[in-house]
């Protein structure tokens, strides 16, 4: 089945909200949104880079970030890392904002929280030139080893405190936006998030882009404009990339045939599938298979 947009958080522990994801090209631990998996989601995310380098597109504009830097996203933004070295790294913190405001309806919700979260403010790179910045980004590696090495009394307010002051520091440096986010833009958020869920649900059969359009009751035109905008491709563009993330997924965990593949994918001829798939990983079906098999030995 085909994962949709929104991403529900599975914690380990739901009476502490809080996870690390640590991600690299084919795998993701715990089992998460990883490499090339456009999502959003209600938490807070900050994505450090351990390893090599990455291109993460947030709301359609493209981050590059080197190893040792990191980026903020908000809450209910759409991203997906689109590039990453081939050693390459990174884990992401997830937690609610609900952490940062210790209570509901507390001042520190309603002043340092609130005001942030609900406006138009959409990520921030953190990159390590700025004394602010670099305290910060010790911080996440710190918090990093908490999460990898065995957890000792007390870990759970060790993490807490850190992302507390983390926030702290991030809103004393930085001029975020305080306004509400105009509602036009939360409009288009939304229905790109309908255009996109129904070619996940439908990729593997024919699709229409008038269809796609009217799941958003958009003209042909809007539903692409918002596309490049976003996602910086046409719908037909993420149909085709979309299916052939699915097809990577089966090529690796069936014994299906290519032609089989193809068909289970949306493709109505298995060449159009072997040239679109060549394209866009830069080796044939067969190849990835192979190397994907010689990878698990």
């Amino acid at each position: 089945m085909p994962k949709p947009l929104y991403e529900t958080i599975a914690y380990p522990d739901r009476s502490f909200p809080y996870i690390m994801y640590t991600h690299s090209l084919y795998t993701s631990i715990p089992e998460g949104r990883g490499f090339n998996d456009l999502h959003w989601h209600e938490e807070l995310q900050i994505t450090l880079v351990t390893k090599g380098t990455l291109v993460i597109q947030v709301n359609g504009i493209d981050h590059e970030l080197k190893t040792g830097q990191a980026i903020l996203i908000n809450k209910g933004i759409l991203h997906v890392t689109t590039q990453l070295s081939h050693v390459g790294e990174y884990v992401s913190f997830n937690f609610p904002e609900k952490l940062l405001a210790f209570h509901a309806d507390s001042t520190m919700e309603e002043k340092y929280v609130l005001p942030y979260t609900r406006s138009s403010f959409v990520s921030i790179v953190i990159a390590g030139n700025a004394e602010w910045e670099k305290q910060v980004l010790n911080m996440l590696w710190s918090m990093q080893r908490v999460f990898n090495m065995k957890k000792r009394w007390g870990w759970e307010y060790e993490i807490s405190i850190k992302t507390v002051q983390l926030w702290f520091i991030l809103i004393s440096n930085l001029s975020l936006p305080k306004e509400e986010a105009p509602k036009h833009a939360k409009q288009q958020q939304e229905r790109l998030q309908l255009m996109l869920s129904f070619i996940h649900q439908n990729y593997s059969s024919p699709i229409t882009l008038r269809e796609i359009a009217d799941t958003a009751h958009l003209s042909i035109s809007e539903c692409t404009r918002s596309f490049k905008k976003t996602v910086r491709m046409t719908p037909y563009e993420y149909l085709i990339k979309y299916r052939i993330r699915r097809s990577c997924e089966l090529l690796v965990s069936t014994d299906d045939t290519i032609t089989d593949i193809s068909g289970k994918v949306g493709f109505n001829h298995v060449n159009h599938f072997i040239q679109s798939f060549k394209k866009d990983q830069g080796q044939t079906p067969r190849s990835f298979r192979e190397f994907r098999s010689g990878m698990k030995k």
